[in-house]
């Protein structure tokens, strides 16, 4: 590298002329999604809870019981000295 050189400056893509006008057509066409389509979006929302109740079932173990321990909590130990 020769003395007085400077390695040339980089900068991010949506600092250039071209990222700028992608961003400002973008924010531009997410404004317009949106507000056109809200009621079609509003309109599926009952749809999307009914099927978030089987998804969420499923990744959630089920119904609740048993998750690889015992049933009826025996492994604690019993309240008031019962001895059995």
């Amino acid at each position: 590298m020769t003395s007085g050189q400077q390695p040339p400056e980089t900068r991010p893509w949506f600092r250039t002329r071209s990222g700028l006008v992608l961003l400002g057509f973008l924010v531009i066409a997410g404004f317009f999604l949106v507000t056109e389509h809200t009621a079609h979006l509003l309109g599926i929302l009952p749809y999307l809870l009914l099927l978030a109740c089987p998804l969420l079932h499923f990744f959630h173990g089920g119904h609740g019981g048993a998750h690889g321990g015992t049933h009826g909590g025996e492994d604690r130990p019993r309240r008031g000295g019962d001895e059995r």
